[in-house]
């Protein structure tokens, strides 16, 4: 399986998250699935601006030059895109959600109902699987993840796909891998 990886660790001084994901890679990696991440924080990302370019002018394409490019090609070659993150103040980190909201580009801008609901048409045929992999902080609860999940639950829809797994940065990496594998 091809995964791709979204670390929105915003502080490089929380080593003990990188090294989590960057143990999962390794772990994946040795069991013969294809797995990298991008580390957002190394990465130039702009805001989006939410001004539809991408949607209306240069459809899929956003007008920003940064490097998005190369996350929306990974993203719509991956089995299962994982967005990773420290909860800060109960929910992603900014640098996660800035990344997340310039997904925009690889959905459509007009709707169509699914599930029932009114959501945005597919721009491409497929779409990878999500997954989470959140790390708790002093202050998070059950609440927090929750909350964080269905917000992920719901894009995933967007995405015409499912939100696979939650995973808590908490467990052992064999566990979170094993799930992986399964899925």
């Amino acid at each position: 399986m091809n995964i791709i990886i979204l670390n929105g660790n915003p502080d490089a001084g929380n080593k003990s998250f990188d090294r989590y994901i960057a143990s999962i890679l390794k772990e994946l990696t040795g069991r013969g699935h294809q797995a990298r991440a991008f580390t957002l924080r190394e990465m130039n990302i702009r805001y989006c601006i939410g001004c539809w370019t991408c949607w209306i002018k240069t459809p899929g394409e956003c007008v920003h030059r940064d490097d998005m490019p190369a996350v929306y090609k990974a993203v719509m070659a991956t089995d299962l895109l994982i967005f990773a993150s420290p909860l800060v103040m109960g929910f992603m980190s900014g640098l996660l959600k800035r990344a997340n909201e310039r997904l925009i580009p690889l959905i459509h801008p007009y709707s169509e109902i699914s599930q029932g609901e009114c959501h945005h048409r597919r721009r491409y045929a497929r779409y990878p699987g999500l997954g989470l992999i959140l790390q708790k902080g002093a202050d998070t609860d059950e609440d927090d993840v929750r909350i964080t999940t269905d917000i992920y639950r719901r894009e995933a829809v967007n995405f015409r796909s499912s939100l696979r797994a939650t995973f808590l940065a908490d467990r052992p990496v064999n566990e979170v891998c094993n799930e992986i594998d399964a899925l």
